[in-house]
């Protein structure tokens, strides 16, 4: 199942976002344009089916109804979040609409939740029993394992979301695992990778050493091992004239390698929808330009969805990204509007002049006057 569309109301920088998705979608904006609140978004669907989450603990980590709410929101102060979803992205067969603000003691109260299936309803809230007994619009049915079972394949698809930001200093450090599991941010990272079979194991780490030896200078080998604690470490072997010298562990790896060796094994993971930020960072232009093809090649052989938060010139050079997979963030007095470059006229003529996508969206992102941008700060 991939995304097809996704609707938001009163969510973090935007009141009101209306967009269609590929599967392959890159967001471009400039800096707190909401790049990675639109992520979140899907995050928070994730969190709310997950077991273990739910409505109550998805609102409370982000720090309650009012940090989620738009800071622009006015009459109409509810939060939405609608997607419709299916296998086939032109004509998605599921629709999930979610409509919460909160009560008086601040806690997250459901004003409408609806499912649909091929635009049959089979879910509408509230329902007779949820204006009987309040306390029920505090929890979503699609949290409820009880009460999700004629859509228990949305709450499944919504749980399977994957969001990887890989920070290298936590790779590095020795407590690293400490209190986390499944650390979106690279805390538990090798864990994650000794949890994986090892026949998987295996096959990814032989792929990724592939790509490292055309990436990486004077790489010849990755490997997982473990040391006397049982603690897991990445050990890389580097050309060198002592040969036994060329072995690094991960706290000698460059930010690039690790944050590389992140957005690989994030691909390789799985087949439900990946969300990634900025995963330029860190890596070598030449690399970065080839990353949408691996997307794309990806996407033909699994079908996953992924979807890029992005600033880079040099990810957006691709001549195979087409317009319908671009969104432009515009932050403005009102929140952030979300456009798809295909409807801009202006950039489908561009295009067709021979202008990359790139050369278009990049500065029609930027921030104005950034020519004056450090002469104030040095006078």
């Amino acid at each position: 199942m991939k995304f097809a569309r996704v609707h938001l109301e009163n969510w973090r920088n935007f009141t009101s976002v209306d967009v269609h998705l590929q599967r392959r979608v890159f967001l471009a904006g400039p800096n707190a344009s909401g790049k990675s609140n639109f992520l979140d978004a899907f995050r928070f669907l994730r969190d709310v089916a997950s077991v273990g989450g739910g409505l109550r603990k998805a609102v409370d980590d982000r720090g309650g109804v009012s940090k989620i709410r738009c800071l622009a929101a006015r009459r109409y102060s509810d939060i939405i979040i609608q997607v419709e979803t299916g296998e086939d992205i032109d004509n998605p067969n599921w629709a999930y609409f979610l409509r919460f603000s909160q009560d008086n003691l601040r806690r997250p109260v459901i004003k409408g939740e609806i499912v649909k299936k091929q635009r049959e309803i089979i879910l509408a809230r509230p329902d007779d029993d949820d204006k009987h007994d309040i306390e029920r619009l505090t929890q979503t049915h699609l949290e409820q394992v009880s009460a999700n079972k004629n859509f228990r394949e949305v709450a499944e698809f919504f749980a399977s979301i994957h969001y990887i930001h890989i920070v290298p200093q936590l790779v590095r450090e020795p407590d690293r695992s400490i209190g986390r599991k499944n650390d979106p941010y690279g805390g538990d990272f090798l864990e994650q990778l000794v949890r994986t079979p090892e026949k998987t194991l295996k096959s990814r780490l032989k792929r990724i050493n592939n790509v490292f030896k055309v990436a990486v200078p004077q790489f010849i080998e990755l490997k997982l091992v473990r040391d006397e604690k049982g603690t897991p470490h990445l050990e890389g072997l580097y050309e060198h004239w002592r040969p036994k010298a060329g072995w690094q562990m991960e706290d000698q790896f460059s930010d690039g390698t690790l944050r590389l060796l992140g957005l690989l094994w994030a691909v390789l993971d799985g087949t439900s929808p990946l969300l990634l930020e900025e995963p330029e960072l860190s890596l070598h232009p030449e690399v970065v330009r080839h990353v949408p093809q691996m997307f794309a090649r990806l996407g033909r052989k699994t079908g996953r969805q992924i979807i890029v938060s992005t600033h880079s010139v040099d990810l957006l050079q691709d001549s195979g990204i087409a317009p319908d997979e671009v969104l432009i963030l515009n932050p403005g007095d009102e929140g952030t509007s979300v456009t798809n470059a295909k409807d801009d006229e202006q950039i489908i003529d561009l295009l067709e002049s021979g202008i990359t996508i790139a050369d278009i969206v990049i500065p029609k992102t930027a921030p104005k006057n950034t020519s004056q941008l450090f002469l104030s700060f040095v006078e």
